[in-house]
């Protein structure tokens, strides 16, 4: 991960104390072994990444720029990031998450505000973990149940006699081979709750939607009276999710989610892809 070397948290940044940092380093009286380019903007850095995130455990920066004078025209080498514990839009979190830039154009002016402005959009290699807790815990996240419950399409509602029919309970155990089993259970007038049990391998679809492919009913764990309904609302429940996972909901500030690869690793989802950096929010 990052070097903590390169890592200055709980700073305040003024304009006054951005200039004794430049003068220190243009001077050669800065001794600490950091270049002042560098300590500057991981200082603004470390502070503006985290209003990405509704809270975190943990925002590692790294940010390299040699020799100082290239930061004069707005040019870094790279930038780095690493968190632990990230939630995003209040209600998902990530176990972990990372991304590394190659050369950055940037707003010098900015810097001494205590801001990062680019001047052009930037793209990174990234990493997210996601354990198997936070993604159940997803499940409950508001965004998620409102396409999940009180559904009245015309191929649930004729099952419940017209009513509107809700999906609760989604539970996700990870396999190996990115595989995974789901249990969830269906509220459905005329037939009350009625369980639900399935497999799916998850796949990526246009490196932005994950994907239940191959998903198969297990009706060894569904009692036998409630089968053929638990089998249909099975295949609609697959529909639903097949329909719902787009990355493009999800995005941060500023910052577009692409996957390239994604696997199962014990009981953590792992996504390695690319993000396309637009713009980094100053305000949380």
């Amino acid at each position: 991960m990052l070097s903590s070397s390169h890592f200055v948290t709980n700073v305040e940044v003024t304009l006054a104390g951005c200039k004794m940092v430049m003068l220190g380093g243009f001077t050669g009286t800065n001794n600490s072994g950091t270049d002042w380019g560098e300590q500057l903007l991981n200082t603004v850095a470390s502070k503006t990444i985290r209003h990405l995130f509704t809270t975190s455990e943990s925002v590692d920066v790294s940010v390299r720029c040699f020799p100082s004078s290239k930061l004069l025209q707005g040019s870094i080498d790279s930038f780095k990031m690493s968190g632990r514990g990230l939630v995003i839009r209040r209600e998902f979190r990530t176990e972990e998450m990372s991304f590394e830039t190659d050369a950055v154009s940037l707003d010098f002016s900015s810097v001494l505000q205590g801001k990062i402005s680019l001047k052009q959009p930037t793209q990174a290699i990234a990493q997210v973990i996601l354990t198997e807790v936070d993604i159940n815990q997803s499940f409950k996240a508001q965004l998620v149940r409102k396409r999940l419950e009180n559904l009245s399409t015309p191929g649930l509602t004729a099952l419940s006699g017209g009513a509107p029919v809700s999906f609760t309970e989604v539970q996700v155990q990870l396999q190996p081979n990115n595989g995974l089993r789901l249990y969830a259970k269906a509220d459905l007038p005329n037939y009350g709750i009625v369980p639900i049990s399935m497999t799916s391998t998850i796949g990526v679809e246009r490196r932005r939607r994950i994907l239940f492919k191959d998903s198969q009913f297990q009706a060894n764990e569904i009692p036998e009276s409630l089968q053929e309904i638990s089998k249909t609302l099975t295949v609609a429940l697959d529909e639903i999710l097949n329909n719902m996972v787009d990355l493009d909901r999800f995005n941060l500030d500023g910052v577009t989610m692409r996957i390239n690869r994604l696997e199962t690793q014990g009981k953590k989802l792992v996504f390695s892809g690319y993000a396309q950096i637009d713009h980094i929010p100053n305000n949380p």
